[in-house]
């Protein structure tokens, strides 16, 4: 098949085009920086720059890509690993617009649309809480939580408006699926995981705050498997979590990353230095 994954020159788009191409399909990756395929990276990446887009507006030359295309993973985003200052929130938030809208456009304008637009989405989304897991039908949406710093309301509004914008977009044609996605480990360099394992490296890779939040995650193996039987499971559509099945409090989540890395201290983190963080 053939696979177009705007933004996906990242962690997680660089995993599933890895294993995309293994199988021996067809991907392209839209970034703003092209280059050709390589032995190491075996696929296209074709230019695109969807910052200011609106529904309707011309397209560019790598709209050509998704037409025709059996599926779309749409990765594009701002990182969220930076300062919730005003600039970087409305850098966040119209990143995550601006291109989900260039592809549902770009979808909607296509003579062979995808079968399957597969949107990535958050975890985030969801209510912090210890009383139940949150799953796909009864889980609840966070952002009023008894004293839920503004933090975590953004970030769920952000989430909301994403989803928003991708089921504005797409086109009954086309599967469309959201991607509410866990905390992703593998051992590729600048993923969240390589944060924390260079701060148990660091001795900093203690409990942070109370320790007892829970940490959903998914291992990068089993995501790229996910992505692949969704896009073959064409009963499968709306709000999917990509996690795995047992969350771990923050304290358990820090000491097994510990005890792998050999590490037998890690200082924890108090609430008031997350909060300066």
């Amino acid at each position: 098949m053939k696979l177009v994954i705007p933004g996906g020159s990242g962690q997680i788009g660089t995993l599933v085009a890895r294993y995309a191409s293994a199988q021996g399909d067809e991907v392209v990756v839209l970034s703003r920086t092209p280059s050709p395929a390589t032995a190491a990276r075996p696929w296209r990446t074709v230019a695109w720059s969807p910052e200011g887009h609106t529904i309707g507006r011309a397209l560019g030359p790598w709209a050509a890509e998704i037409d025709g295309a059996d599926a779309v993973l749409n990765l594009a985003g701002r990182s969220v690993d930076c300062r919730y200052t005003p600039a970087n929130r409305r850098a966040i938030l119209s990143s995550r617009l601006d291109a989900t809208r260039a592809v549902g456009d770009a979808i909607a304008q296509a003579d062979r649309p995808p079968a399957v637009w597969l949107q990535m989405s958050t975890a985030t989304v969801y209510a912090h809480r210890f009383d139940a897991p949150n799953d796909e039908a009864t889980g609840l949406i966070g952002g009023t939580e008894p004293d839920a710093p503004a933090s975590w309301r953004f970030s769920v509004e952000v989430a909301q408006a994403w989803e928003a914008a991708a089921r504005e977009a797409v086109r009954p044609e086309t599967r469309l699926v959201l991607l509410r996605t866990a905390i992703v480990a593998s051992p590729d360099r600048g993923g969240i995981f390589d944060v924390l394992l260079r701060l148990v490296r660091l001795g900093l890779g203690g409990t942070s705050g109370s320790g007892r939040q829970f940490v959903s995650w998914i291992h990068g193996a089993d995501l790229v498997r996910a992505v692949d039987w969704i896009i073959a499971h064409a009963d499968v559509s709306g709000a999917v979590n990509l996690a795995a099945p047992e969350p771990l409090p923050n304290a358990a989540f820090m000491r097994a990353i510990r005890r792998a890395w050999g590490a037998r201290v890690g200082l924890p983190a108090a609430p008031w230095m997350l909060d300066l963080g």
